[in-house]
């Protein structure tokens, strides 16, 4: 692979706020095929773990991001002079079940629940956490959501099939017992 192909896509995930895929990267450097642009993705990540950086390239929400090391988080924190907005258990919980039980339309939620999460689902959309995928054909044809790729990325997610299952989370809980 020629080094100036390598240097195009680290330049394009250098200044990209979100990540890219190779067909984005593609689209971009369209001389290329996908597979060029995935073997220097591949020859990036391999030298920036080489080099022991304060960043390195991480496989999200279906692409390819630049992410400092977590190591370095409370002087980027202080250098931004600001702490990421928290999410409320409650909020924490229904996006849970969205993430789980995606497709789900809000009574869904609710049954799960046991209460109105109608402010939560507005907070959760404002956010960009979850997304309107359609309607369901029942009456009144109520919203169906879904995840972004905004909550595979805040919670460095390559893909849904990367959430822990069930019996992990309950692995971890019964481990806090001790």
């Amino acid at each position: 692979m020629d080094t100036s192909t390598k240097l195009i896509v680290e330049s394009l995930l250098f200044v990209s706020g979100e990540p890219l895929t190779p067909r984005q990267i593609h689209a971009i450097i369209p001389g290329k095929n996908i597979e060029e642009i995935k073997a220097a993705v591949v020859e990036l990540k391999l030298e920036y773990e080489n080099m022991n950086r304060s960043f390195v390239l991480k496989e999200v929400a279906n692409g390819y991001q630049l992410r400092t090391r977590p190591l370095y988080k409370p002087y980027i924190a202080n250098l931004l002079n600001a702490t990421p907005p928290k999410l409320s258990r409650a909020t924490l919980e229904t996006l849970t079940i969205v993430a789980y039980k995606q497709p789900i339309i809000r009574q869904e939620v609710e049954r799960f629940r046991g209460v109105d999460v109608g402010g939560i689902l507005k907070t959760l959309l404002k956010r960009g956490l979850i997304r309107i995928v359609g309607r369901k054909s029942l009456p009144g044809k109520p919203i169906i959501y879904g995840t972004t790729n905004k909550f595979l990325e805040i919670f460095d997610l390559k893909d849904l099939s990367c959430l822990p299952t069930l019996k992990e989370i309950k692995e971890l809980d019964d481990g806090e017992d001790e």
